[in-house]
């Protein structure tokens, strides 16, 4: 289980530019990572739309921010010329990423059950530690909880 304190799991994936990113490109760097269930849904682009509009805010704070999905590339890109999107949103179609973060779980909708992504954000020191997890994540003021956290 990932907790607080714990080096987190090193990736590689690109965004949907088709430029890789890495964990270890953000040493040195506040990283706020964050893992939403898909493109193009209610409360998926409401908080993609409230990092867009606050993400020069956070770079004055010395916060770099990526998304992740499970959505493609081809969606990525739709995603962010639709919402005209300013950050990078990394592919994760083979789930390696929500599985090492440990977002890939069992939940509930409409009486059915089904494995999905559960809406997370990972704080990440200079040194690659996580620093605080969101678990209760509120769209419409996502950036405001990371500068609550972080500043």
């Amino acid at each position: 289980m990932l907790a607080l304190g714990n080096q987190a799991p090193d990736f590689k994936a690109i965004d949907q530019n088709g430029i890789s990113h890495q964990l270890k490109d953000y040493k040195g760097k506040k990283l706020a990572l964050y893992f939403y269930p898909k493109d193009n849904t209610p409360g998926c682009t409401v908080q993609a739309c409230n990092v867009r509009d606050h993400y020069a805010l956070l770079e004055t704070h010395g916060i770099s921010i990526l998304g992740v999905s499970i959505d493609t590339a081809k969606s990525h890109q739709k995603f962010t010329e639709k919402f005209q999107l300013n950050f990078p949103i990394l592919v994760d179609e083979d789930h390696s990423m929500v599985s090492a973060y440990q977002v890939w779980q069992l939940k509930k909708f409409m009486g059915k059950e089904f494995m999905g992504t559960v809406r997370t954000t990972f704080l990440i020191n200079e040194q690659g530690m996580i620093e605080h997890i969101i678990n209760k994540v509120k769209t419409k003021d996502h950036v405001q909880q990371i500068l609550a956290l972080w500043t």
